[in-house]
């Protein structure tokens, strides 16, 4: 089964493109983050003509996330757990059962966090905090588990191409790699890394500097594994090219592969 991951940064104004990759890539489930659609809004129909079954998580102009799947989604559920006057459309999970057993996915935007100090950081950790306690949940069934998106963290310096530049931004303050780790130390493991080492793979590259063009990128979409899931994966990579087409999203799908 290939599960991926992509930040479209609208649906409306990324309709186009996303197609065109879903129809070359063919993967069996996507994580969607950004849609900035209300659910009722969303084009599901693009989608189930190409024999997706579509879950969303929608929010007007701003943030949402949905879930696209050529098998059935069971046991849908919206929301991070932990704060119940949280209205921001960042979390949705669902359970997909394949050919050879059932992975819970949960497609993720974590907050962005900037600036830093201020509210939007304080919001950033404690939505992490509360990230950390539904993983430990997830993670006491003992069942495959993926949580995949933009998690707006940028792991290590290796993962920027000019580390420099990130070092007083929220995506790699001290508090969001430790955030980010603390995850991690809970017995998750983190695909691409298991899979491929060092640096220059990018995930992100801004609209603005020709970042792009000069590979000026970093790397903030991930999926994180349970040991269940870990123990299936073969493989995982970046569709780095989909960045440099017409009217692409400034992030690109992150994928996974897992014998199930």
């Amino acid at each position: 089964m290939r599960i991926a991951c992509f930040n479209i940064n609208g649906i409306k104004a990324r309709h186009a493109a996303l197609c065109d990759w879903l129809d070359e890539a063919s993967p069996d489930v996507v994580l969607l983050q950004e849609i900035k659609s209300i659910d009722e809004n969303f084009p599901h129909e693009m989608f189930e003509d190409r024999g997706y079954n579509v879950e969303t998580h929608g929010q007007k102009g701003f943030n949402g996330v949905a879930i696209l799947s050529k098998y059935p989604l069971e046991d849908v559920s919206r929301g991070l757990p932990g704060d119940d006057s949280d209205e921001q459309a960042r979390w949705i999970e669902a359970t997909v059962t394949g050919d050879a057993g059932a992975v819970r996915v949960c497609g993720l935007y974590l907050p962005n966090g900037n600036p830093a100090p201020g509210p939007k950081y304080d919001y950033k950790l404690a939505w992490m905090e509360r990230m950390h306690a539904r993983a430990a949940a997830l993670l006491a069934t003992e069942e495959p588990v993926l949580m995949g998106g933009d998690y707006n963290v940028i792991p290590q310096d290796e993962d920027a191409a000019r580390p420099e530049a990130w070092h007083k931004d929220a995506l790699a303050l001290p508090e969001s790699r430790a955030a980010f780790r603390r995850l991690l130390h809970l017995g998750l493991t983190e695909a691409f890394r298991a899979r491929v080492e060092g640096p220059g793979h990018y995930t992100f590259w801004d609209y603005q500097g020709g970042a792009w063009q000069r590979n000026n990128g970093i790397r903030i979409d991930h999926m994180l594994l349970s040991p269940q899931a870990a123990d299936r994966l073969t493989d995982c990579g970046i569709d780095t090219e989909v960045r440099g087409r017409e009217k692409p999203s400034d992030h690109v799908p992150l994928w996974v592969d897992l014998d199930i």
